[in-house]
């Protein structure tokens, strides 16, 4: 395919079998299509062949990606070839022809030699294309080409042999702006040669930029690993990836890439996510760590337990959400194929009428041919065909990058358009799981730390989350040894847990009595936080009072303020009670807040928004939001949550990092800019070349080099947006605190 009407063409062949519906991107050559299952998937191949094309089926991914590369790589190199030897042949001719002090004598049958070649095997792809879709009753761009070189060859031709251009003294000016000449004493062949040269130049450089929207999806299918070294009974010995199946051991080396999803059963280390999520800092991982197939091993040796293979790895679902996002279209990308469809037959029609309407009016030939010539020339849709596809690929690769995975443009369009978010608090705004918020320690002779290590040496024997949390807390804070051991450990459940540590009671619980004015304060400030507060006593003697609650997310205050800043309005929707989820608000500024909602309360808000006018998206992490996610304009998942959210979600944030949607909402916006700018540019262009060309004031050279740079301009433009960096990308990267006060905790 080679333009917006051969989309079109293909679509229309798939679509006239019964229940198919078809859609085809011309930028990665594939097309998307629904059948019932009674239609054979080599009915659809043997439909694309009629209507003039080849087309083959899918086949395992391994092999598609490298029949993909092998491909590409020959097809480039063919263009380069075909590419060279017609500048060879065609500059001198451009020189000639435009320069009259260097035509020499018989310059023009020098020309004339050297541009046969160009016309019939340089120009060979569009002759046979164009006369294919002859045979189809169809046209496309390389129907306008091949009528363009063919007609500037053939009178040239005849100009030579029968027209008088042949004497040994002709001489020829040139000048941008056509003109009528003497007769037949003038030749075409650099519109013969030019046609060609520029078209092939500008589908290189085009296909260059092309595969450079596909690059971000190629690095991901670079990272899946093809080996792996499994450890077992027998050892350690490297076996193929596809060879590996779930709850089987395998070894990452420092440096070595993660070759799938699993999880660490022995050894600690850093792993390098950002390929993976876009996660720029480095990840701590020891037993019980979940790992990601793609991530690299920054550290110490792991032994790792497989938990996905193949397909259902989280690094497959990543590169398969890029894939069906870039074989999608835009709204905009349909209508211009439905304009591209029968824009051809027009420029047909109108090169006809104006030769018609030039040789009528009494116009000289030659006049007449060029205006029909340059007609031919540069109306080519190629500009209509490429203006969404390559902006899309380009954008989806890049917000992979950036740990954002969009299911397709209509994603970036709803995007681009949403004034409310709905935000869930539990694992979206907070990290959900309970983390020490304050320690408040009287002053003694025990100190803070101390008491920290005595408390959490007691609830390393509990499984409560408040009692992990305080643990997890006493080890992060503490020295690296082993907690002290513990005897007459007892728990009372809803009061706390008690032991005997270091020859001293320690009781971890509720706090009960009166308490000493420090820690009463605290304990007021905790309340009034809606954190959960845990007193430490020391034979008997109240010593400490620690505040547990649920963190909220680095980055979570900025991202709701960058989100009023870009106009929409954060609404906080939570199942949790009233005074964590005020908390919550309060710390981010967020005015609306909805407590206890169900699952049907969720729902039930975002029909609410959107009977009243809002372009609602709802973000969530849980089952309980996947209603509200799928009911919304635009369902958002954090990367980390349940497989039901991120399933019925739109956009999936990889990272789980709620700022990362900041960055998706720029990036739709700038795509959908570009993707604007594009197709403003090819329609612009053919609204003022073509009443050009028809009333001729272009020369069909000119013509050539404009419709070639049309296109390479539109992939151009759209290759910008791989370098697109989010604002927010140097504070992150430098661990800025998302909050006010970097401590804002709740429960």
């Amino acid at each position: 395919m080679t333009c917006a009407a051969c989309v079109r063409r293909v679509e229309k062949k798939l679509g006239k079998l019964s229940g198919v519906t078809a859609s085809v991107n011309l930028a990665t050559g594939l097309a998307r299509v629904s059948h019932p299952a009674d239609v054979a998937p080599e009915s659809l191949v043997a439909a694309v062949e009629q209507a003039g094309y080849q087309a083959a089926l899918p086949v395992r991914e391994d092999d598609e990606e490298s029949a993909a590369a092998d491909g590409e790589e020959a097809e480039s190199r063919r263009e380069r070839e075909r590419l060279t030897v017609t500048a060879l042949l065609a500059v001198p001719v451009l020189v000639l022809s435009m320069v009259p002090a260097l035509q020499f004598r018989d310059w023009q049958w020098l020309c004339f030699v050297l541009a046969a070649p160009v016309a019939v095997w340089s120009a060979w792809p569009f002759h046979v294309r164009a006369l294919r879709g002859l045979r189809h009753s169809t046209a496309t761009m390389d129907t306008l080409v091949s009528l363009g070189t063919v007609a500037s060859f053939t009178w040239s031709a005849y100009a030579l042999f029968l027209g008088g251009a042949g004497g040994p003294g002709m001489r020829m000016s040139f000048s941008l702006l056509p003109s009528a000449s003497d007769g037949g004493a003038h030749l075409y062949l650099e519109a013969a040669v030019s046609v060609p040269l520029f078209v092939l130049t500008g589908r290189f450089l085009e296909g260059r930029a092309r595969r450079g929207t596909g690059a971000a999806l190629r690095s991901l299918a670079e990272l899946a690993a093809k080996k792996v070294t499994v450890r077992d009974e027998l050892g350690e010995h490297s076996i193929p990836i596809e060879r590996l199946r779930v709850g089987q051991t395998f070894v990452v080396r420092p440096g070595e890439r993660v070759a799938t999803d699993g999880r660490v059963t022995r050894g600690t280390s850093a792993v390098d996510l950002s390929l993976v999520t876009g996660e720029s800092e480095p990840v701590e991982v020891g037993p019980g760590s979940a790992l990601v197939g793609g991530a690299v091993n920054a550290g110490g040796l792991l032994l790792v337990a497989a938990t996905a293979v193949g397909a259902d790895t989280r690094l497959a679902r990543i590169t398969r959400l890029v894939t069906e996002a870039q074989a999608g279209k835009a709204r905009a990308q349909r209508l211009a194929d439905a304009v591209a469809g029968v824009f051809v037959p027009v420029v047909l029609a109108l090169a006809v009428t104006v030769l018609g309407f030039w040789l009528g009016s009494g116009a000289d030939p030659q006049a007449a041919l060029t205006a029909c010539v340059a007609v031919l020339v540069v109306a080519c849709p190629c500009a209509l065909g490429l203006a969404t596809p390559t902006a899309l690929m380009a954008a989806t690769g890049r917000g992979a990058q950036l740990g954002v995975l969009v299911r397709g443009p209509q994603t970036l369009e709803a995007l681009q358009q949403v004034d409310t978010v709905v935000l869930d608090k539990t694992g979206t705004l907070t990290t959900g799981h309970m983390t020490v918020a304050r320690v408040t320690a009287l002053p003694g002779a025990l100190g803070q730390e101390a008491v920290v290590r005595l408390a959490g040496a007691v609830e390393q024997a509990s499984e409560h989350p408040i009692g992990q949390a305080v643990t997890a807390y006493a080890r992060r804070t503490g020295d690296a040894g082993p907690p002290p051991d513990v005897t007459d450990f007892a728990a009372v459940p809803g009061h706390g847990v008690s032991g005997r540590v270091d020859g001293l009671m320690i009781e971890v619980g509720a706090p009960d009595g009166r308490l000493p004015h420090e820690l009463a304060t605290a304990l007021t400030a905790a309340e009034a936080a809606a954190h959960t507060p845990v007193l430490v006593r020391v034979d008997g003697r109240a010593e400490a009072l620690i505040a547990v609650g649920d963190v909220l997310r680095p980055g979570s205050y900025r991202a709701v303020d960058r989100l009023r800043r870009l106009g929409i309005r954060p609404v906080l929707a939570t199942g949790d009670r009233a005074a964590p989820a005020e908390a919550v608000a309060a710390a981010l500024g967020i005015e609306e807040v909805h407590a206890r909602c169900t699952p049907e309360g969720k729902a039930a808000l975002v029909r609410e928004l959107r009977r009243g006018g809002a372009r609602v998206a709802v973000v969530g992490d849980g089952v309980n939001d996947a209603a509200a996610l799928a009911g919304a304009d635009l369902g958002i998942a954090m990367g980390g949550g349940a497989d039901v959210a991120i399933g019925a979600a739109d956009l999936t944030l990889a990272r789980g990092d709620i700022e990362v949607l900041v960055d998706a909402v720029r990036l739709a916006r700038r795509t959908l800019g570009t993707i604007r700018a594009n197709l403003a540019w090819a329609f612009g262009y053919n609204v003022v070349t073509v009443p050009l060309a028809m009333v001729g004031l272009l020369d069909p050279m000119v013509a050539a080099a404009a419709m070639s740079a049309s296109s390479v301009l539109v992939v151009a433009n759209s290759l910008r947006l791989r370098g697109w960096q989010p604002s927010g990308a140097r504070g992150r990267a430098h661990g800025t605190s998302g909050t006010r006060s970097g401590k804002a905790v709740v429960r």
